[in-house]
């Protein structure tokens, strides 16, 4: 069986693009975000060491429900900033039962997509466990105008997306694996029935090779 892992740099649009081919393929998504904005509601975080604590949590149970649905044998969607460090949780999974990935990697000018990072971080519509970076618990100032002030510059942004390898993870090297990159400065100009058709075709090629595993 397969499953389509859906990461890239922040702000490429991960989520859109999860839900777009959700749609298309008739697919259940698992997103760490909307696991973790669950906990955030439900749990919350009053210091930097409980947010990151909640991140792991998250982390752990999209595993434990990407786990779940390998065990039934059903095809589905991850979507995840997946980095360098989440290489060995996810190709375990992979390996322990024997699935086929393929990533798709969401990329693009690095200062087009930089823009609506800022964009995003800044909105009152932002969801609050995602922008709470330096005040536990925030002021009430913050969730109505937003972030008063982005701390993440430019560079270290893209120090970022080199360093931790969000536009370089891939299950590739695991059998049948593959990895499609899209750019995504511009969302409107993706050419989405040439990506389905990729999907696809990688499906009836893994597929069909299924029992060669």
């Amino acid at each position: 069986m397969y499953c389509i892992l859906v990461t890239g740099i922040p702000a490429a649009g991960k989520s859109t693009m999860a839900e777009m081919i959700a749609e298309k393929l008739r697919l259940p998504v698992i997103s760490k975000d909307v696991i973790k904005e669950l906990l955030f509601d439900h749990v919350g975080f009053r210091s930097r060491a409980e947010k990151v604590n909640l991140g792991t949590a998250s982390m752990e149970i999209m595993y434990y429900a990407a786990g779940q649905m390998m065990r039934a044998g059903q095809p589905f969607i991850l979507e995840n900033n997946f980095e360098y460090a989440s290489e060995q949780g996810i190709k375990e999974l992979l390996t322990n039962y024997r699935y086929f990935a393929l990533t798709i990697t969401l990329t693009g000018d690095h200062k087009v997509i930089y823009r609506r990072f800022l964009e995003r971080e800044t909105s009152p519509d932002r969801h609050r466990g995602h922008v709470v970076n330096d005040c536990y618990p925030e002021k009430k100032d913050q969730r109505t105008e937003g972030q008063k002030a982005v701390s993440i510059s430019y560079e270290d942004y893209v120090y970022g997306i080199e360093h931790r390898g969000f536009e370089d993870f891939s299950a590739c090297g695991m059998t049948g694996s593959r990895q499609i990159k899209v750019d995504t400065t511009d969302f409107s100009r993706i050419d989405r029935e040439k990506l389905f058709s990729e999907i696809e075709t990688w499906k009836k090629e893994v597929l069909s090779g299924e029992s060669a595993y």
